[in-house]
Parts: C-alpha cells; sequence; structure tokens
C-alpha cells in the first residue's frame, strides 16, 4: 500500500463533512456525485477533482468553495 500525503482538498472536506455529521454516502448523495468519488477525494487517491465536482461537493457542505481550496 502506498502513502499518499492527503491534499488540503482532502482534509478539508472530510473536516467540514464530519463537522455536519454526514457520513461519505450522505455526502455524496446531497452533492450529486459519485460516492467512489468521495472516498476518492478524502483518501488522496484523487487529489485534484474538477471545479465542478468541487462545486457541488461545497453546495452540499454549505460552505463557499474557496474555504475547500485555500
Amino acid at each position: 500500500m502506498s502513502i499518499r500525503k492527503l491534499s488540503t482538498i482532502s482534509i478539508k472536506i472530510r473536516q467540514y463533512r464530519k463537522k455536519l455529521g454526514f457520513s461519505q454516502d450522505k455526502l455524496s448523495k446531497y452533492a450529486g456525485v459519485a460516492y467512489n468519488t468521495i472516498v476518492k477525494i478524502e483518501s488522496g487517491e484523487n487529489p485534484n477533482p474538477t471545479i465542478e465536482t468541487l462545486t457541488k461537493i461545497a453546495q452540499a457542505l454549505k460552505v463557499d468553495i474557496a474555504n475547500l481550496i485555500k
């Protein structure tokens, strides 16, 4: 198993998700993205999700997309 350095985006999404008490599955449904996409972003397997995906996730988390990026 390779060790991945988690991106800021991965960490922030997980933090906001947990703050809202959302599971990864719940976030995927609210954001309208595949569950697998959330898992891959949070695990660092997909460190650079598309802006479209980030926009959907940010809306589901009720945060500005800038909060996920910086």
